[in-house]
């Protein structure tokens, strides 16, 4: 173990400040929107459909990517993890096998993406984003070629065992468990971060990467790690898309990753430090998924609610901008 310091946030500054205020203010102001005009919106069930059905699995997908975006660096592969926990739940129940194995099995295949996205970056050098696209095109041909081309695989009901529907069915407590996953793996996240000294190393070599290396910090080590978490989180999509659809579909788990890389970086924009962070992102994936959900309630189109989302992320990128030049 070692101990190491947090780098130092910018200086705060009256003009940043205020751009984050006027943010704020302006997705208040469409969240108040919504409310008056997108019919249901407020509504206490249409809150819960929200929770469980958008911010659940994009939480957990946006999480895996903060992991990774701590280290200044971006993991396009979170999709085929998902996809392969899926693929490896959904035919192993099939053949009957036990749940606790067969989840176990699902979190190991997910595992194996980040244990091989480590070895390209790690060991043969590559940089993430290419090591992680390269990842992303072989998880793709890879679903297709042992699915005849894309086709799906269907549960039968009578076939499930009891306990199956209630990884993304369950409650406890009052509470959906798709809504626990996401404060166990965020609370567990957060501390990892903020409180231990590997989630401070995680920062600084974010933050300089020159400096890590010459400090002496594990970087390989650090960087590796970084990855088969990423890899491990997005695996528990994968666990709660089996379990709510019944079947697994090829490269459906690609749905969720430009959603959670926005989602992260308008957490970062939010932050004073303007670095990646866990309530950060949570705050983003609310703020895509109801202002989606309000575009559906008022009757805008699949296509433009991807428009609407686009240019959302990209003035809060803008923002971000902005703020990262008032600080100089």
């Amino acid at each position: 173990m070692f101990e190491i310091t947090a780098p130092a946030t910018p200086a705060k500054n009256g003009y940043g400040n205020l751009l984050r205020v006027v943010m704020a203010a302006t997705f208040l102001a469409l969240l108040l929107f919504f409310t008056l005009y997108a019919p249901g919106f407020a509504t206490l069930s249409n809150v819960e459909s929200v929770l469980l059905n958008n911010v659940a699995p994009l939480a957990i997908a946006s999480l895996a990517i903060t992991v990774v975006a701590v280290l200044g660096a971006v993991d396009l592969s979170i999709g085929t993890a998902i996809d392969f926990a899926c693929l490896v739940l959904v035919t192993l129940i099939l053949h009957k096998t036990g749940l606790t194995l067969a989840v176990a099995a699902a979190l190991l295949a997910a595992l194996g993406v980040g244990l091989f996205n480590a070895f390209l970056v790690v060991v043969l050098g590559v940089e993430p984003f290419l090591a992680t696209l390269g990842t992303l095109f072989i998880g793709q041909s890879v679903q297709q070629l042992s699915s005849n081309g894309g086709q799906p695989i269907y549960l039968l009901s009578q076939a499930l065992p009891p306990s199956f529907s209630a990884i993304g069915h369950g409650t406890l407590l009052g509470i959906a468990l798709p809504l626990w996953y996401v404060l166990l793996l965020a609370v567990a996240l957060h501390q990892l971060l903020q409180r231990t000294g590997y989630g401070r190393a995680f920062s600084v070599l974010g933050a300089q990467a020159s400096v890590a290396r010459y400090s002496g910090l594990p970087v390989a080590r650090l960087t590796a790690a970084a990855f088969v978490l990423s890899s491990l989180i997005a695996g528990v999509v994968g666990l709660m898309l089996a379990s709510n659809v019944k079947a697994w579909v090829p490269l459906s788990g690609n749905a969720y990753l430009l959603n959670a890389i926005g989602a992260a970086f308008i957490g970062a924009t939010f932050s004073a430090s303007r670095r990646p962070n866990v309530p950060g992102t949570l705050l983003g994936v609310g703020l895509l998924s109801f202002v989606a959900n309000g575009l559906l309630l008022i009757g805008w189109s699949f296509y433009w609610q991807q428009v609407a989302t686009g240019v959302l992320i990209f003035i809060v990128l803008a923002v971000g901008a902005l703020r990262g030049r008032s600080q100089l």
